[in-house]
C-alpha cells in the first residue's frame, strides 16, 4: 500500500526536530564537561604532586633531626611516639634490603624527583621494601642508614574516583534537563507553526500564531504565515462565491433549454438526445462542484455494509452493471457519511463507463475488505481491461483519462480525482491498482471506528 512504501521511503533514522536540537545540545555540553575535568586534573597535578611531597618532606626532616639530637636512651622512645602519633615507622636499613622504586608513573615519579630534591641526592624513594608495600623514604641520620614508612594515605594523586563519577552525574543529568529545556523553548514556536500550517492544509483558514513573540526572527514568519493564512481564506471565500455563481449561471440557461426542447422539438429521438446532452453537462457540473468542495468532512463512525446497499441501489442497472459486495456487517470506519457515499458513487460510475468486460458488456464489481490494525482497507475492483501501468499514477490527476476511457468519455475526468480527494480530507488513502487476472481495483484505507482512540488520533 501506499503508505508504507512512504513509510520506507523516509529514513529509519530520522528525528524530530526536538530530538536533534537535544542530542546536539547535549553533546556539546557533555564534550564540555569533559573537557574542562580533564583540563582541571590536569591543572590540579602539578600543585598536588607537589604538596603532597612537600608533606613526606616535611615529616621526613622532623623526624631525622628529632632522632639526631636524641640520645640512645630516648631515641626508643621517641620512635615509638612518632609511630603513634604520625603512623611513621623507622627501621634499620640493611645491604641486602629488596626494594622496587616508588616512581611508576607521572604522578609518582614527580613526587620521587621532588623528595630527593628536597632531602638530598642520596634519597631512595621505594613502594616496597623486601615484600612490604607502603611508601618508603630511605634516609641517613649521622652515620646509620633507616627506612622510614609513611602512611601511603598521605598521597592521592587525585580526587577519589567516586567523587567525579558524582560531580560528572549530577553535571550530566543538569546537562540533559537544560537540553530538553533548551530545545523545548526552541522547537515550540516551530512546533505552534507546523501545528497551524497542518490546520490550514485541512482547510481551517483562521489558523493565526502569535505576533508578539520576543524573538524577531519567529515574529516575521508569523506575520508572513498570518498574512498567507488571511489570503488563503479570501482565495476560499472568493472560490466559494464563483463556483456558486458558476453553478447557478449554467444551471439557468440548462433548465431552459431542456424546456425548450421538451416543447419545440416532436421527434423524439432528438428530443431524447438533446436532454441526454443537457444532463450530461449537469453532471460534469455536478462534479466540478464535488471536486471544488472545501476540505469540513465530520467524521463519524459509518457502518460501511448500510451505506454500500444505499449507494448500489441508486445502480441498479443488471444490463450494464452488477455489484457484489463482500464487507461483514460489522465494519465500521471513520468517515463522513456523505463523503464516502460520493466515493462509492464515483468508483461504480467509473466502472459502469469504463469496467465493462469484453465478452458480455457487463461490469460487475466486487466489493471487499480487510482489517489492519486500526485501519480497513476497502477494496473496489471491476473486471474491465483495466489500465497501462504507467498511467495509474495519473489517474486521480483531474480532467485525465486514460486510452479506454478516451474512445467513451461522456465526463469531466473528474471522478477520480474526486475519490482521491474526498479519501484525502477523510484522513484516509486511495491506491489504483490493476487486478492480477484483468480489472481496476481501488483500495481505500480508512480508520477503523472500532479501533482504540489513541490509533485514531
Amino acid at each position: 500500500m501506499g503508505i508504507e512504501r512512504e513509510r520506507e521511503r523516509r529514513s529509519p533514522f530520522a528525528l524530530s526536530l526536538f530530538w536533534r536540537t537535544f542530542f546536539l545540545l547535549a553533546l556539546l555540553l557533555g564534550g564540555g564537561i569533559f573537557a574542562w575535568l580533564i583540563t582541571l586534573r590536569q591543572l590540579e597535578f602539578e600543585p598536588r604532586a607537589v604538596q603532597a611531597a612537600q608533606q613526606i618532606a616535611s615529616l621526613v626532616n622532623v623526624s631525622r633531626e628529632a632522632l639526631r639530637f636524641a640520645d640512645q636512651v630516648n631515641r626508643t622512645a621517641l620512635v615509638k611516639s612518632i609511630a603513634d602519633q604520625e603512623s611513621v615507622k623507622l627501621l634499620p636499613r640493611e645491604p641486602s634490603d629488596v626494594f622496587e622504586a616508588f616512581a611508576s608513573d607521572r604522578f609518582s615519579r614527580r613526587i620521587s624527583a621532588e623528595l630527593q630534591s628536597r632531602l638530598g641526592p642520596g634519597t631512595v624513594v621505594a613502594q616496597s621494601v623486601n615484600g612490604a608495600r607502603g611508601l618508603w623514604v630511605g634516609i641517613s641520620i649521622d652515620k646509620d642508614q633507616v627506612w622510614l614508612q609513611a602512611d601511603p594515605r598521605r598521597l592521592q594523586a587525585e580526587v577519589n574516583d567516586s567523587t567525579y563519577f558524582v560531580w560528572i552525574g549530577i553535571a550530566l543529568v543538569a546537562t540533559l534537563l537544560g537540553s530538553a529545556g533548551v530545545a523545548g523553548l526552541i522547537n515550540r514556536p516551530l512546533q505552534q507553526l507546523s501545528f497551524a500550517a497542518s490546520r490550514i492544509r485541512d482547510g481551517e483558514f483562521d489558523s493565526r500564531l502569535d505576533e508578539r513573540t520576543a524573538t524577531r526572527e519567529i515574529r516575521e514568519v508569523n506575520m508572513g504565515f498570518n498574512r498567507m493564512a488571511r489570503e488563503l481564506a479570501k482565495v476560499e471565500e472568493d472560490r466559494a462565491v464563483m463556483l456558486a455563481g458558476i453553478s447557478h449561471d449554467l444551471r439557468t440557461p440548462l433548465a431552459r433549454l431542456r424546456l425548450e426542447a421538451e416543447m419545440s422539438v416532436e421527434d423524439d429521438d432528438a428530443k431524447r438526445n438533446m436532454a441526454a446532452d443537457i444532463e450530461q453537462l449537469d453532471a460534469i457540473i455536478d462534479k466540478f462542484m464535488d471536486y471544488a468542495r472545501p476540505g469540513d468532512a465530520q467524521l463519524v463512525a459509518v457502518p460501511v455494509s448500510w451505506l454500500l446497499d444505499r449507494e448500489i441501489a441508486a445502480f441498479r442497472d443488471p444490463e450494464h452493471l452488477r455489484i457484489e459486495s463482500r464487507v461483514a456487517i460489522d465494519v465500521r470506519v471513520m468517515a463522513d457519511e456523505t463523503e464516502l457515499g460520493r466515493v462509492f458513487a464515483n468508483l461504480f460510475e467509473n466502472a459502469r463507463r469504463y469496467g465493462r468486460g469484453t465478452d458480455t458488456g457487463i461490469a460487475r464489481v466486487q466489493i471487499g475488505h480487510v482489517r489492519t490494525g486500526p485501519w480497513v482497507i476497502l477494496s473496489v475492483r471491476d473486471h474491465g481491461p483495466g489500465v497501462a501501468p504507467e498511467k495509474l499514477a495519473q489517474l486521480t490527476t483531474p480532467f485525465f483519462r486514460g486510452d479506454a476511457a478516451r474512445t467513451a468519455a461522456t465526463g469531466a475526468g473528474l471522478g477520480l480525482a474526486i475519490v482521491d480527494k474526498a479519501v484525502q480530507r477523510m484522513g484516509g488513502q486511495l491506491e489504483l491498482a490493476n487486478a492480477p487476472d484483468g480489472g481496476l481495483v481501488a483500495h481505500i484505507r480508512l480508520k477503523s471506528a472500532d479501533a482504540p482512540a489513541a490509533h485514531r488520533a
